[in-house]
């Protein structure tokens, strides 16, 4: 069995804030997805989104620390005070078609109880082949590598699973088209008593309303695990850029968890060329709940980084 420490530190290395989430099938969803014409089918939708959240659009994407400015994680569970993780993470998909990698992924953590931890995650181009995941861990000075986690894990603590973060892929679910309507809510975010904030949340933002009004698909994904923890999700998924503005799980016709996603436009060509400004989630049994915020000064996109920065190297050059 992994010992707890290893097993804890590995739930919450894949952090995609901003994240990643690549799979087994990469060839599903191509990097040149082209835009739908017309109204598309439920499969089509799902392609369109899973391309937007893994940041198809450009070559590489990083949340970076800028002066006093980084990306932090919360988690709080009923009833207690919040809990925060700080990292950054750097995200290439610049690999041509036929390299064997696909893409990788590099988050660094900065602070909490995970400062020092470093994780790598390469994504390979062959269909059936497993991704490949090297951690850093500061207490050992060693690096150690792992399978794959299961879809249904935690992740870090938190109430996004790796199924939710890095591993669902369109494939794993059947999809369907609803209908269209106008979304007409605010996103949620986490309410942290000023008495409550530690230095990394004094100046988190307010509610996000950029989403209200705009025109939403709704997307019924149905999972093809059996005996799942959740039997579908509805996701509300903008009819111009595909952003997944909320997603909501169902078990047995009861909603028990959702998931809040604020966008930002990078203003390119491509309007699907969108960054995250926060997730928020939430298990609504336990009403734990888990915020993750990016400032956008910390924000970067087609940056000229070496391919180097994404190796081993880096990983233990890292500082605890």
């Amino acid at each position: 069995m992994m010992h707890r420490s290893l097993k804890a530190a590995l739930a919450a290395a894949v952090l995609t804030v901003g994240a990643t989430g690549f799979g087994v099938t990469n060839a599903a969803v191509p990097k040149d997805l082209p835009m739908p014409s017309g109204t598309p089918t439920g499969e089509e939708l799902a392609n369109q989104v899973y391309f937007v959240n893994h940041f198809f659009a450009v070559k590489n994407f990083s949340i970076e620390e800028v002066g006093d400015s980084i990306t932090v994680l919360i988690n709080r569970a009923a009833g207690s005070e919040p809990t925060t993780i700080t990292l950054e993470r750097f995200l290439n998909n610049d690999y041509p078609v036929g390299d064997p990698v696909w893409s990788k992924d590099l988050a660094i953590f900065q602070s909490g109880k995970l400062r020092g931890t470093g994780m790598l995650i390469t994504d390979f181009s062959e269909a059936g082949k497993s991704q490949e995941y090297a951690i850093w861990l500061p207490a050992l000075r060693k690096i150690r590598r792992f399978a794959e986690p299961a879809h249904d894990d935690a992740w870090g603590g938190s109430d996004f699973t790796f199924g939710d973060v890095t591993l669902r892929k369109p494939e794993h679910e059947t999809h369907e088209v609803t209908g269209t309507e106008t979304f007409n809510d605010c996103l949620h975010v986490m309410d942290v008593p000023e008495a409550q904030r530690n230095k990394y949340m004094g100046n988190l933002p307010g509610q996000f309303c950029d989403a209200k009004g705009k025109q939403v698909y709704l997307l019924k994904s149905t999972t093809k695990f059996p005996s799942w923890w959740y039997d579908y999700r509805v996701s509300y998924v903008d009819t111009k850029t595909f952003a997944d503005y909320r997603t909501e799980y169902f078990k047995d016709g009861k909603k028990i968890k959702y998931i809040d996603r604020a966008w930002g436009s990078m203003g390119l060509d491509d309007p699907r060329a969108q960054y995250w400004v926060s997730w928020y989630g939430k298990t609504l049994d336990t009403n734990h709940e888990t915020w993750a915020v990016i400032p956008r000064d910390v924000i970067k996109w087609n940056t000229d980084k070496s391919e180097s920065l994404w190796s081993e190297r880096t990983l233990r050059q890292i500082k605890r």
